[in-house]
């Protein structure tokens, strides 16, 4: 769907006349000229679009954002150096490109062969045979083999998984009194989670989060190499094991899928589908205990209260969404989009932060309504495929935690807290906090002595109190 406006029309109110550009002398109708307008929060800069990385951005995204919205609908940014793209901030637009993909494409095969081959976005960014860079029937195809894959996993079984994760955990840093939630909690719940649906021993997580922090930072091009070549190596013994030995996990269910996926294709959409699950499930638990704890709203309601975790999840995905920019697009053809000239095959991100708060912060009474729909799971034929699946372990993680540490409280101020670099996540680098400790040898229920169950500590205390009869 393309803007209202027609090239030459007077841009709509607030948006200023290079948001709206004519195409150059020679430039072909629907092509944008080089960018018009970059620039930098703090002083606007006509030669050079916004750079989308390091320490300031990551700090305050919304800052950037709010300054991207004066060029309309659709703004100039760097994700990488020497790497452009136009990103869309606007809430309406990203729904018009997300739900037609008969404009947009998700191939990125040629607008590959204008980025430097080493670019530390290339692993995120760079073609492969599967769900998120695929159209029409390859894209419903592969997106079958995911869904159904997922279908077998039965939600009181994933609820116990966490459990049974988060348990595991906990007794790791349980008697210490105070833990990293983001190194010790949030990042290896849904490593240790994801291993185990797929058929990998738990000692594969150190491998994989490796991997995987290196892709979505791209720190440097060697960096974002070895990263991704580590992360193929695990796929390629996740694989391995499989073909020599099934089992009820979703590569075995994955490579006996009637879709018949070819070698490649299975290894590229397990690729796919674990990093897409582990890094922004990590950053979604992280940032909804970064809230939880330094919210009186929370704070005074972990053990009991109107607040809860799914609360606490609903306002990080409307507010700081763990996956703020990404959802790569390439039009198809020249095309005059909500006001900016776009070429064909010019990358074009949606900012998911950006479109979900374009009219300030959501307040809590918004989150929890439900009134209206922010755009974190994506939307359209590439939406996220598991969104339930996501929710159950983000939720039961948190649930878990602070069931079992009631008093749990940060150890720094949240101004203190540090966020991670990179153009695409939202995530911290540090979540410290302290605790009371827990042991053992302490009276009641402990992580120690529970087993994988759908019951939560309460629960499981009151049964082992009960009577064997009553059992």
């Amino acid at each position: 769907m393309t803007s209202p406006h027609q090239p030459g029309a007077t841009p709509p109110p607030g948006c200023p006349a290079q948001a709206v550009p004519q195409p150059p002398p020679g430039c072909p109708a629907g092509a944008v000229p080089p960018a018009a307008a970059g620039h930098s929060p703090a002083q606007p800069d006509a030669s050079a679009p916004v750079k989308l990385y390091g320490p300031d951005f990551a700090a305050d995204p919304h800052r950037f954002y709010r300054h991207l919205r004066q060029f309309g609908a659709l703004a100039p940014v760097e994700i990488a150096p020497d790497v452009t793209a136009l990103l869309v901030t606007d809430y309406r637009a990203a729904l018009d490109l997300l739900h037609d993909d008969t404009t947009w494409s998700k191939d990125s095969r040629a607008w590959m062969q204008t980025v430097p081959a080493d670019s530390p976005i290339m692993p995120m960014l760079g073609w492969r045979p599967n769900v998120f860079f695929s159209d029409g029937a390859a894209h419903e195809r592969y997106r079958e083999v995911i869904t159904d894959g997922f279908r077998l996993v039965e939600p009181h079984e994933l609820r116990a998984r966490v459990h049974h994760a988060a348990d595991t955990l906990i007794r790791r840093f349980g008697a210490e009194g105070r833990a990293d939630l983001i190194a010790d909690y949030a990042r290896l719940i849904p490593l240790l989670m994801f291993n185990n649906l797929f058929g990998m021993p738990d000692s594969y997580s150190d491998q994989l989060i490796a991997a995987l922090s290196g892709m979505l930072e791209g720190n440097s091009p060697e960096e974002a190499a070895a990263a991704n070549a580590a992360y193929e190596r695990y796929i390629m013994e996740l694989v391995g094991s499989k073909k020599a030995q099934r089992g009820k996990d979703l590569t075995s269910w994955f490579m006996d899928h009637p879709n018949g996926l070819s070698d490649e294709e299975l290894i590229h959409n397990i690729i796919l589908t674990m990093g897409a699950g582990n890094e922004p499930l990590a950053n979604l638990i992280g940032n909804a205990l970064a809230r939880m704890l330094s919210d009186d709203r929370y704070y005074n309601t972990l053990s009991g209260g109107a607040l809860t975790p799914r609360d606490a999840i609903n306002e990080v995905l409307w507010n700081d969404p763990p996956l703020g920019n990404y959802s790569a697009h390439f039009p198809v053809r020249d095309v005059f989009f909500h006001g900016t000239w776009v070429r064909a095959g010019q990358l074009v991100m949606v900012s998911y932060a950006a479109a979900n708060s374009q009219f300030g912060v959501a307040p809590l009474e918004r989150t929890r309504s439900g009134s209206g729909s922010h755009l974190s799971w994506s939307a359209g034929p590439h939406g996220c495929p598991v969104q339930r699946d996501a929710l159950l372990i983000a939720t039961t993680a948190i649930e878990r935690l602070t069931a079992w540490l009631s008093d749990i409280e940060l150890a720094v101020d949240r101004d203190e807290l540090v966020w991670r670099n990179g153009a695409f996540h939202r995530a911290l680098a540090a979540l410290p906090a302290r605790f009371t400790p827990i042991t053992p040898d302490q009276a009641g229920a402990t992580p120690w002595d529970s087993s994988p169950s759908s019951s939560t500590p309460s629960e499981r205390t009151s049964t082992e109190r009960q009577p064997a009869s009553a059992r």
